[in-house]
């Protein structure tokens, strides 16, 4: 498998996670959603929009838009924005992703932000917010389970290209 082939695959790895995600949560309650448990963000619906906005913004290094939308401390979170939100940039990234040439994905991108600076390949950035997201996910399993959530879905890397497989 090549670079290309290894990051199409990781991203559309990210997409369908998202989406099992949203799947599962849409059927919780709002008042689950919101209840608030101790993590990195207090809620489910804050967790999952911090990985929407995480995702907003490695796209516009990754992909090279200036259009990023920080949702970094918005407080009145409605679900289906969020939900919607998440599912829509996953899958804008893995559509653009599937563009890159191999050269592409080696290009180094630097990266200044008030939190850090870096020069990096554009593939390490990929794994980077893919990463990121599955910390995150397993933040939002973890929430749930203190708050009385135990139907969380399998998500695993490995799982999903066995599923791939057998189609």
């Amino acid at each position: 498998m090549n670079l290309q082939n290894l990051v199409t695959n990781y991203a559309g790895y990210n997409l369908s996670v998202n989406q099992q995600f949203v799947n599962w949560l849409s059927r919780k309650s709002d008042e689950q959603l919101h209840q608030e448990a101790p993590s990195s963000f207090s809620s489910i619906l804050k967790t999952l929009n911090h990985i929407w906005g995480m995702e907003e913004y490695w796209y516009s290094i990754i992909c090279q838009k200036p259009d990023f939308v920080n949702r970094y401390g918005i407080e009145d979170l409605k679900r289906e924005e969020v939900f919607q939100g998440l599912v829509n940039r996953s899958q804008i990234l893995a559509e653009d992703i599937k563009s890159f040439s191999e050269r592409d994905l080696v290009e180094k991108i630097k990266v200044v932000s008030p939190w850090f600076e870096a020069n990096q390949s554009r593939y390490e950035y990929i794994q980077h917010f893919v990463n990121h997201g599955t910390y995150h996910r397993g933040q939002i399993v973890t929430i749930g389970r203190n708050i009385g959530i135990t139907d969380a879905p399998g998500t695993d890397y490995l799982f999903f290209n066995l599923m791939k497989e057998q189609e």
